[in-house]
């Protein structure tokens, strides 16, 4: 597994490293904070990202968050003193695990676990929200659509349903696009709202 470390002290990123090391990770990458972070965690594409900041101000904890928003990966942020609103924002920037006054060498291994799996299970839940989303969207075009067919061919709904899906079957479509067709050709006609 690569991990990105960001550090304000080279120090502290030795005292990471090390502790990584002395669990059994070695593909280690440290990023230089004062550069453009995005562009160098990018460039690193490491699996998790860790960054440690002493007593960070508003302005490098926001930076911190941006660049937290465009990544897609876990990361967990050691900050040794926070405020109530930091932390809130950190959860909102996606950081998966925020720790306060907590880095030690034999922690930092747990807390990176921890960080993957809770990564893992918010992008399940994402995944599962976006699936629940476009089901619901879905369901109700082709509700529309049965509504249409019903209206126009004088069918039951059961028919309705029974047209749209022979003639998604036969087309080799989705059902959902098939009613889409219908209500987009609808709209056009000027029949719908």
């Amino acid at each position: 597994m690569r991990i990105a470390i960001i550090d304000t002290s080279s120090t502290r990123a030795a005292i990471i490293s090390d502790g990584l090391r002395e669990a059994g990770l070695t593909d280690l990458v440290v990023i230089d904070p004062g550069g453009p972070l995005a562009a160098q965690v990018e460039r690193a594409a490491p699996e998790v990202v860790l960054i440690n900041l002493e007593n960070p101000s508003r302005d490098v904890l926001e930076d911190f968050f941006a660049m937290s928003r465009a990544l897609d990966r876990p990361i967990a942020m050691f900050v040794d003193q926070s405020e109530p609103e930091a932390t809130m924002a950190a959860v909102d920037a996606g950081v998966s695990a925020y720790v306060v006054d907590g880095l030690a060498k034999q922690r930092i291994k747990p807390i990176l676990d921890l960080a993957v799996r809770r990564f893992q299970a918010f992008s399940r839940l994402q995944t599962e929200l976006a699936e629940a989303k476009t089901a619901l969207a879905d369901r109700q075009v082709i509700d529309r659509a049965k509504a249409i067919l019903m209206r126009r061919r004088g069918l039951d709904e059961p028919a309705a349903y029974a047209l749209l899906r022979s003639h998604a079957m036969t087309t080799n479509r989705r059902i959902a696009d098939v009613a889409e067709a219908i209500v987009t050709s609808e709209q056009l006609m000027g029949d719908v709202p």
